[in-house]
C-alpha cells in the first residue's frame, strides 16, 4: 500500500486586508473592488517559497525521523534560485541525509500534484520507501492588479510513503494542454494573464471535467463516491458551474479559502488537501484535481491509520495564528515592489562566500551544531572542544540539531541603527532547552511582545539578500511560540 504517511501544511503569520489595497490602488482600476473583500496571507519580509516550504515540511516531518525521507521533491513557480537546486537547499534545512534523491518541479500550476505523482510512483516502484513533497509558493501582480488583490501566500508538505499511510493512493488522471492562462516571462517578476472570460470558458470548464471524467472512468466510479472534492479555481461563479456540471454536492467541495488566504498557485490544491486531511475519516475518498498547463486528478482513499496520526500544524491551526499587517506600503517594501531607503549601511557590500558556505553547509542550512559525547553539553556553533569547563573534552563530538529543539528568551534588544526593511533589528541571546546558547535574530513579532523566558523557536529564514547578485542567503531566526486551539 503506497499513499500519504504525513502531512504538513504553512501559511505565513501576516493577513494584508483587501481593502487597504483597494484603498490604495482603487483609484487606478475601480474594478478591482469586486475582488477587495477579505484578507490575503503575506509572507514576511524574510521568508519566500523555500522557507515555507522548509516550514510546511517541518510539520510534516514532526515525529519522525529526519533521516527517514529518501528525497525531497519540490514545487514552485516562483523559485528563489533558477539555477542552483532549491530542493536542495530544502534537504540540507531539513536535515536530511546526503544520499537522498531532489528535484525542482516548476514552470506550472500544477506542478505541485504532478511532484506529489512522482513521488508516488517512486514510492510504488519500490527504489523508494519515503518521499517527502513540498509545494510553496509567493506569486506578485502589479500594483492595481486584480491578482495583486487574488494572490495569497501559502505551502503545504506530504510524506509518501510505502506503509503506515493515512490516504492510500488508488489512482490517478493527467491532462497535458498548452493552454495558456497564466504566463510569466524568464525575466518578469510579475505575473499576467490572459482575460478573465477566456480562461474560465475554454479552461476551467473543458479541462476540469475532462480530467475529472477520466479518473471516474478509469477507476469505474461515481462522483458521488468522493467524501472531498478539491479543485483549484478562484472564480466564485465558476466554481458553481463546475460543481453543477461535475454533478458534485456543493458541501463536499474544500473551502478554497480564497478570503483567508488566496490563491496559493502550485501550493493552492496542496493546501487544500492538508485541510481535507484535518478532519478526514476512515473510508472516507478524496480527489484532488490540479489546474494549469493541464490537470492532473489523484483519487486518495482514508485508512485507520490516521487516528494514529499525531496532530499536525495545518491549516487550521495556521488560519488562527495571524496578524494584521498594518500598512500597505510595508508590504511593497517587503516584496521589494518599490524602491526604498535604508541609510549607507544599507549599501555596504556583503558576497556570499560559497567555499565557507559548503564548509559550514549543516550549521548554516540545518542548524547543526555538536554535542559531547562524555559530558552531554550541546553548543552552536559546531566546536572541536567542549564548552563545558568542567570537560573541555576534545574532538569527542557528534551532532547536535537544534532546528527542532525549543528555547527560552535570555536577552534581547530592538536596533533602529541596523539597515533593516523592517525596523527594528531584533536579536538577542536564547537559551535551549537541554542545552545551548546562542544569538539568534528574532522574526514574526514585535519589540513590544517579548519577554525575557518567552519560549521561541527556531525557523528558517532569510538571511540577507544580495541585490547586486541577485541572490538569496538563508539563516535560521527564532520566533515567539505561540499556542493556538
Amino acid at each position: 500500500m503506497i499513499g500519504i504517511r504525513s502531512y504538513g501544511a504553512y501559511i505565513p503569520r501576516y493577513r494584508l486586508n483587501r481593502k487597504k489595497i483597494f484603498e490604495n490602488m482603487g483609484w487606478l482600476n475601480s474594478a478591482t473592488a469586486a475582488h477587495s473583500r477579505g484578507e490575503k496571507a503575506v509572507a514576511n519580509f524574510d521568508e519566500d517559497p523555500v522557507t515555507m516550504a522548509v516550514a510546511a515540511g517541518m510539520n510534516c516531518n514532526n515525529g519522525f525521523e529526519r533521516t527517514e525521507p529518501d528525497g525531497v521533491y519540490f514545487a514552485s513557480t516562483t523559485l528563489p534560485y533558477k539555477e542552483r537546486q532549491n530542493a536542495g537547499i530544502i534537504a540540507t534545512a531539513l536535515g536530511m541525509r546526503e544520499n537522498v534523491r531532489s528535484a525542482d518541479f516548476t514552470g506550472a500550476l500544477k506542478s505541485g500534484t504532478t511532484a506529489m505523482l512522482s513521488a508516488l510512483e517512486a514510492v510504488g516502484s519500490g527504489e523508494m520507501k519515503n518521499m517527502l513533497v513540498c509545494a510553496s509558493d509567493c506569486r506578485l501582480g502589479k500594483m492595481g492588479s486584480p491578482q495583486e488583490m487574488i494572490f495569497g501566500d501559502g505551502a503545504a508538505a506530504f510524506l509518501i510513503s510505502d506503509h503506515d499511510v493515512i490516504a492510500e493512493y488508488k489512482g490517478s488522471y493527467s491532462i497535458t494542454s498548452d493552454f495558456v492562462d497564466h504566463f510569466r516571462g524568464s525575466f518578469e517578476k510579475f505575473d499576467r494573464q490572459w482575460e478573465d472570460r477566456w480562461i474560465r470558458d475554454i479552461g476551467y470548464e473543458d479541462l476540469i471535467p475532462k480530467t475529472v471524467e477520466g479518473l471516474l472512468k478509469k477507476n469505474a466510479l461515481k462522483i458521488d463516491d468522493f467524501a472531498k472534492v478539491i479543485y483549484a479555481c478562484h472564480y466564485t461563479g465558476e466554481r458553481k458551474k463546475l460543481n453543477k456540471n461535475l454533478g458534485v454536492d456543493p458541501e463536499k467541495v474544500q473551502d478554497i479559502m480564497l478570503g483567508e488566504i488566496g490563491d496559493m498557485g502550485a501550493a493552492q490544491p496542496m493546501v487544500m488537501l492538508a485541510g481535507a486531511l484535518e478532519d478526514a475519516k476512515p473510508g472516507d475518498k478524496i480527489l484532488v484535481v490540479s489546474f494549469g498547463s493541464g490537470c492532473d486528478a489523484i483519487y486518495f482513499e482514508i485508512t485507520d491509520k490516521i487516528n494514529d496520526l499525531k496532530k499536525r500544524k495545518g491549516v487550521i491551526w495556521h488560519l488562527a495564528n495571524k496578524a494584521e499587517l498594518d500598512t500597505y506600503a510595508k508590504y511593497l517594501v517587503w516584496r521589494n515592489i518599490i524602491p526604498f531607503e535604508t541609510g549607507l549601511r544599507g549599501e555596504e557590500d556583503s558576497p556570499t562566500r560559497w567555499s565557507m558556505i559548503w564548509r559550514y553547509n549543516k550549521a548554516i542550512y540545518g542548524f547543526c551544531g555538536s554535542k559531547c559525547k562524555k559530558c552531554g553539553t550541546p553548543q552552536f556553533p559546531p566546536q572541536r572542544i567542549c564548552v563545558n569547563p568542567e570537560c573541555g573534552a576534545r574532538d569527542e563530538m557528534e551532532e547536535y540539531y537544534f532546528s527542532d529543539k525549543t528555547a527560552k528568551i535570555a536577552s534581547y534588544t530592538g536596533d533602529n541603527l541596523v539597515a533593516s526593511i523592517n525596523p527594528p533589528q531584533i536579536y538577542g541571546n536564547i537559551l535551549f532547552e537541554g542545552g545551548g546558547k546562542t544569538m539568534m535574530d528574532f522574526t514574526d513579532c514585535d519589540l513590544e511582545s517579548l519577554k525575557v523566558g518567552m519560549s521561541v523557536a527556531p525557523a528558517f529564514r532569510i538571511k540577507y539578500y544580495d541585490e547586486r547578485r541577485g541572490i538569496v542567503r538563508y539563516f535560521w531566526k527564532a520566533v515567539p511560540v505561540k499556542e493556538v486551539e
